[in-house]
C-alpha cells in the first residue's frame, strides 16, 4: 500500500497547483534546471517521453509525404527584416549573436526563434517548376526564445519542437495542408497523450506573426487553465513574396508559392503533467509512458519469486512492452511509491502465496485500483489493461474538461467563469478592443473560434456577435 507521507515532499495539487507542478518535474527526474536562467537539462526519463512523442508523430508525417530535413541555427538578422509582421512579433524574444572567433561580426546573426526566414531563402533556390511542388519538409530541433518568465517544458529559453515547412502551388493546396497538420496532431494527442484538444482559428491578435490565419489545439489542464499545445499557420505569399518564392506554372508565368508551416514542442510534456498528474505525481498514458508496465517482487528470496518475475518480463517484452523488474533492495512500499511518482501506467506484484494460487496483483496507476489476475497467460491482461488504461484516460479527461465549459453573455459572467478555472464560450462583435477588455479585466485571453455555433451579442459592449469564441487563462 502506498505511504501517503510519501508524496508530502509534493506540494498540494488543490492549493498550489504550480508548485505542484515544480515538484512533480524534479521529483521524477524529468528535468533539472540549466546553469544559464531560463534553460532546462532534460534528464533520461523526460527526454524518454519525447522520444516516444517524436516516433508517433514522425510516423505520421512520413505517412503523409514529408520529409526531415535540417537547416541552420543561426540566421542572419537581414533575413527577419524582410516580413514586416514576423520581425515585429519576434523581435522581443530573439537572442543575437554578434562577436565569434575573437572578432566583431559584420552582420549580426540571430539564434532561431522559429525557421520560416531560413527555410524561405532555401526554398527559393530549391524551387524552378511547378513540378518540384509540393515541397513538404519538417525538422527536429532546437529554438531559442529569450523568456523573461520561465517554466520547464511550459516555457523555457530554449526547447525542442519539430517544426513542418511546406511550399504549394495555389492557396487551396496550402490551406489543406494547414488543416491537415491540425487534424493529425489532434488525432496525436487525443489517441497517444490522452488529452482531448479543441481545434479552431485564432484571432488576428493571437495569430502567429507573419501568418494569414493561425489555428491553435486548446487543452485544458487540471486547474482549469488552457494550454496552447500546437498550432498550424496558412502563410498565404507572405513569405514567399518576401523570399522570392517564386515557380514557373504551366501556363508560362512565373507565380509566387504558397505556404504553410506547423509545431508542436516539448511543451507537450507539461501538457501530458498538468492534464493526468494526481496527488502522487505523474499519470501516464501507455503510448508514451517511457515504462509502461513495472514487475515488483515481493519477498523476492522466497519461492522462485525472482525466476518468475524474470521470465514474465522475457514474455512481455517480446510483445513490444516496455517493462522493469525492480529487483532493487528497496521495501516494496517504497517502490511503490516511487513507480507511482513515475506515473508507470501497470505495476505487477509477485510474491511466494501469489505463485503458490497462480496469481499477480495488477495496480493501475490512473485509477489507483489494484486487482488480482491469473499468473497463466498474464501477459495478454496485460495487453488488455494497457489499451483500457489508455481509453479510459482520455475518457475521464474529456468529461472533466466538458463539464468546466460554461456560456457567459456579460462581461462579469466571462470573469465568474474563468475565475472558476473553466473554458468560457461568449459571443463577440470581433473588434479588437473587446478583446483586448476582456484580457485586461479577467486575464483571460481568446483561445479559439467556437467553429460552428453562433450567438446574438458580444459579452462585452452588446452589439451583434459575430461569433463565439473560447476564453481561458493560458500558460
Amino acid at each position: 500500500m502506498a505511504n501517503d507521507s510519501f508524496v508530502e515532499q509534493i506540494a498540494d495539487i488543490e492549493k498550489d497547483f504550480p508548485q505542484w507542478y515544480t515538484d512533480v518535474v524534479l521529483k521524477t527526474k524529468l528535468v533539472d534546471y540549466g546553469p544559464v536562467k531560463g534553460t532546462m537539462v532534460i534528464r533520461p526519463y523526460g527526454y524518454a517521453i519525447w522520444e516516444n512523442i517524436q516516433a508517433e508523430l514522425d510516423s505520421r508525417f512520413k505517412a503523409t509525404g514529408h520529409k526531415n530535413a535540417y537547416f541552420p541555427l543561426l540566421i542572419p538578422m537581414s533575413f527577419f527584416t524582410k516580413e514586416a509582421e514576423h520581425v515585429e512579433g519576434f523581435a522581443p524574444e530573439v537572442a543575437v549573436v554578434t562577436h565569434a572567433g575573437g572578432e566583431e561580426l559584420a552582420e549580426p546573426l540571430a539564434i532561431r526563434p522559429t525557421s520560416e526566414t531560413v527555410i524561405g531563402s532555401m526554398y527559393s533556390k530549391w524551387l524552378q517548376s511547378y513540378r518540384d511542388l509540393p515541397i513538404k519538409i519538417n525538422q527536429w530541433c532546437n529554438v531559442m526564445r529569450w523568456e523573461k518568465t520561465t517554466r520547464p517544458f511550459l516555457r523555457t529559453s530554449e526547447f525542442l519542437w519539430q517544426e513542418g515547412h511546406t511550399a504549394h502551388a495555389t492557396a487551396e493546396e496550402a490551406e489543406a495542408e494547414t488543416m491537415q497538420m491540425l487534424a493529425i496532431y489532434k488525432e496525436f494527442a487525443e489517441n497517444v497523450l490522452a488529452i482531448p484538444v479543441i481545434t479552431g482559428r485564432k484571432t488576428e491578435k493571437e495569430k502567429f506573426a507573419g501568418a494569414v490565419a493561425t489555428y491553435g489545439m486548446e487543452a485544458m489542464m487540471k486547474d482549469g487553465k488552457s494550454l496552447q499545445a500546437g498550432t498550424s499557420h496558412f502563410l498565404g505569399q507572405n513569405f514567399a513574396k518576401a523570399f522570392e518564392i517564386k515557380f514557373l506554372d504551366k501556363d508560362g508565368s512565373q507565380k509566387y508559392a504558397y505556404t504553410s508551416s506547423w509545431g508542436v514542442s516539448t511543451r507537450l510534456i507539461g501538457a501530458l503533467i498538468m492534464a493526468h498528474g494526481d496527488q502522487r505525481g505523474l499519470v501516464l498514458p501507455p503510448k508514451v509512458a517511457p515504462t509502461q508496465v513495472v514487475i515488483v517482487p515481493i519477498a523476492a528470496k522466497k519461492g522462485g519469486v525472482v525466476e518468475v518475475c524474470e521470465k514474465l518480463k522475457e514474455k512481455l517484452e517480446k510483445m513490444s512492452v516496455r517493462v522493469e523488474f525492480d529487483n532493487t533492495d528497496s521495501s516494496p512500499g517504497w517502490k511503490f511509491n516511487e513507480w507511482e511518482m513515475k506515473g508507470v501506467p501497470l505495476r505487477i506484484e509477485i510474491g511466494p502465496r501469489d505463485i503458490e494460487n497462480g496469481k499477480a496483483m495488477i495496480f493501475r496507476r490512473d485509477t489507483c485500483a489494484k486487482d488480482s489476475y491469473d499468473l497463466e497467460d498474464i501477459e495478454k491482461t496485460v495487453l488488455k489493461l494497457l489499451e483500457s488504461v489508455q481509453k479510459d484516460m482520455l475518457e475521464s479527461a474529456r468529461a472533466r474538461r466538458d463539464g468546466r465549459i460554461v456560456y457567459a453573455n456579460s462581461m462579469a459572467e466571462i470573469l465568474k467563469g474563468v475565475e472558476g478555472g473553466n473554458f468560457v464560450k461568449a459571443g463577440w462583435c470581433g473588434c479588437r478592443e473587446c478583446e483586448d477588455k476582456v484580457k485586461a479585466e479577467t486575464a483571460a485571453s481568446a483561445r479559439v473560434y467556437a467553429e460552428g455555433e453562433t450567438a446574438e451579442k458580444c459579452a462585452v459592449c452588446g452589439k451583434k456577435a459575430e461569433h463565439v469564441i473560447i476564453f481561458a487563462r493560458a500558460y
